[in-house]
């Protein structure tokens, strides 16, 4: 990733999506399809991945628990072709993507040559609770034959002025 999305200290826990996408680019031994990963907005992604030469037909997209699997697998139709220079890969891949809790698929739409797969994150219910302030309990209730304690009444100062008079 080229800089921390969720780096601020304002954003404490989110961190495990970051560290998701850096273990899914990371944990993919073969770079078949290549594959980019946008974030569009702070709670949307879009995957989108290469593949010249294949149609809707021969794409599958599937949730499987919490990973968002891609397989491509083209069926060669007719006669076979007998290549001179075969630089267009045409064989068939699965790409696996693990998602994280909370992370749903949006949607996909094949463009140019491109898969394009959004994911999101729902925004959280903004809940607001009140909390009632109360008097701390008594632990132990008052005596009924204990005599009850009178406040003293506040004594009076007197000025330096006053008492050098008397």
């Amino acid at each position: 990733m080229s800089g921390r999305v969720f780096g601020s200290p304002m954003f404490l826990g989110f961190d495990h999506l970051e560290q998701m996408l850096e273990r899914a680019s990371k944990g993919a031994s073969d770079g078949y399809p290549p594959y980019n990963i946008e974030q569009m907005a702070s709670n949307k992604l879009r995957i989108t991945l290469a593949v010249a030469g294949f149609r809707m037909d021969d794409l599958q997209i599937t949730q499987e628990d919490n990973q968002l699997v891609i397989r491509g697998r083209q069926v060669e139709e007719g006669e076979e072709r007998i290549y001179l220079h075969r630089g267009i890969a045409s064989r068939q891949f699965q790409k696996a993507f693990v998602l994280a809790e909370g992370i749903e698929i949006g949607g996909a739409w094949l463009d140019n040559g491109l898969l394009h797969i959004d994911l999101f994150r729902p925004q959280p219910e903004v809940r607001v609770k009140r909390i009632e302030i109360r008097q701390p309990a008594q632990t132990q209730a008052p005596a009924a034959s204990a005599p009850a304690i009178k406040p003293r009444a506040p004594q009076m100062l007197h000025r330096v002025e006053d008492i050098e008079s008397n």
